[in-house]
């Protein structure tokens, strides 16, 4: 056994019950009530960076929340790895499904997570997986096995689109200098069969607004006779999608990337039960864009999704009203090519041009990000896969996730360098959704892998 491996076996209690006071902080950076939290988060994970054993360690001010930085310099000779990870979470609403506190973390034992998962807020998403890297940097130091220089990144606004995380890198392009990216915010297959995400899709994020009357009228007196901004917005999200679940947004499509019929069976090769995945769901049938797969749908293929709907009286009880407004969120997930802003804009267009003249209609874009798809030939790859191969005993299988993480587009258009996307979260983790866990077999797994990555990108690089 390697002394890497006894260190980590002898610290997994201290591991955990690090993370576990981790995710007790409600670093919620959606909602202002909880600024005081997110600020704490941000210097406990400086903490833990120090302890790890960093040798130059920042807590640096933007416009919003600080993001930390750290380093720890081997020799300028060396490669350098930049490790992102964000310590912000998503609310944790509805909070009356979660079995326990969202910001009470316990270990339950399941039927995926035999060896149990720790139950909290943002145990996968992202505190978790970003905390992997900080113990992994223990390891290496405690070991004297650091083969590389380090430097973390690790914001706070990744939930709300990581507002000011394009104005902090263009500001310190020189600090942030590396040979490559690592980021553990994705997930793998199964714990039996391990993947690297290649791609991601990208977001474009608008809220809408109908107004019909200047204020709620009684249904009675004025039902049929005025335009229900509730009943016109269904009927206007209803347009945006045909009869076979394709946008009908004009020129929604026109850049999609096509994959060829040799990458699409290449992508089938990917271990995936479609029973295994209605169960999970409980689902009794599957849905989505004729033609295309449920793997497809969910990676390669463009969305159009309503996140939210809301408008007139949702109280208990009876009230017979007119809502004077509607409004909905909408996100749409994008592939490469398709470029964020060109379809905020086309999809205002056509959304204002469904409406009767008896409403006014307001589109107001919020966050978005670009696709991303990296190559599999690359020396950053190439260790990632070799590291999980060790340590699951099966090689990787390259897939594209159907989420988004704009930023990883940024970073290689401001550092011009590539990041490989080491996660080690289950599509079951219930990220963003009540009870999010994340396994310990996945906790430790990662701790034990990120220093082969590290070893293996030295040596590819020579």
């Amino acid at each position: 056994m390697s002394d890497q491996k006894k260190y980590i076996d002898k610290n997994k209690d201290k591991f955990l019950n690090e993370l576990i006071e981790l995710l007790k902080i409600p670093s919620i950076s959606a909602d202002s009530a909880y600024k005081g939290d997110v600020l704490k988060t941000a210097d406990a994970v400086a903490a833990s960076l120090k302890e790890a054993g960093v040798d130059n360690l920042e807590i640096c001010e933007t416009p919003g929340y600080p993001i930390v930085y750290a380093e720890k310099m081997v020799d300028p000779s060396l490669p350098t790895v930049l490790v992102y990870g964000h310590y912000d979470v998503q609310p944790p609403d509805p909070v009356e499904l979660w079995t326990s506190g969202p910001f009470e973390p316990v270990v339950k034992k399941t039927d995926i997570h035999p060896e149990g998962a720790v139950f909290a807020r943002g145990a996968c998403d992202d505190k978790g997986q970003m905390y992997m890297h900080v113990k992994a940097l223990e390891v290496m130091n405690q070991t004297n096995s650091l083969p590389c220089n380090v430097k973390f990144m690790i914001e706070g606004e990744e939930e709300i689109g990581s507002e000011n995380l394009g104005w902090f890198v263009s500001r310190n392009q020189e600090k942030l200098k590396c040979d490559v990216i690592l980021i553990s915010d994705t997930g793998i297959l199964s714990n039996d069969n391990p993947s690297i995400t290649t791609g991601l899709r990208g977001l474009s994020y608008v809220e809408v607004k109908v107004t019909g009357p200047n204020r709620d009228l009684h249904s009675g007196l004025y039902g049929g006779a005025v335009a229900n901004p509730i009943n016109i917005l269904s009927q206007m999200i209803a347009k945006l999608q045909d009869e076979n679940n394709k946008i009908t947004i004009p020129g929604f499509y026109d850049k999609v990337e096509v994959l060829s019929t040799e990458e699409r069976a290449e992508m089938a090769k990917a271990p995936f039960s479609l029973d295994a995945y209605k169960k999970a769901l409980d689902l009794s049938d599957i849905h989505g864009e004729e033609g295309y797969t449920t793997m497809e749908r969910n990676s390669i293929r463009p969305t159009l999704d309503v996140n939210g709907i809301w408008g007139g009286y949702t109280g208990e009880g009876a009230k017979t009203v007119i809502a004077s407004e509607a409004h909905a969120k909408i996100s749409m997930r994008l592939v490469p090519h398709q470029d964020p802003d060109e379809i905020t804009e086309l999809f205002t267009k056509y959304f204002k041009s469904i409406a009767p003249a008896s409403v006014k209609v307001e589109v107001t874009p919020h966050h978005g990000g670009d696709p991303y798809v990296s190559p599999t030939d690359n020396p950053g790859y190439l260790a990632a896969s070799k590291a999980m191969e060790e340590t699951y005993g099966k090689k990787p299988v390259p897939v594209r996730s159907g989420g988004s993480i704009p930023i990883v587009a940024l970073f290689e258009r401001e550092l011009g360098v590539k990041s490989i996307l080491l996660g080690f979260g289950l599509d079951s983790d219930a990220i963003h959704s009540p009870n999010e866990h994340y396994g310990l077999f996945n906790f430790y797994k990662g701790i034990e892998t990120i220093p082969l990555f590290y070893k293996n990108f030295v040596e590819l690089k020579k």
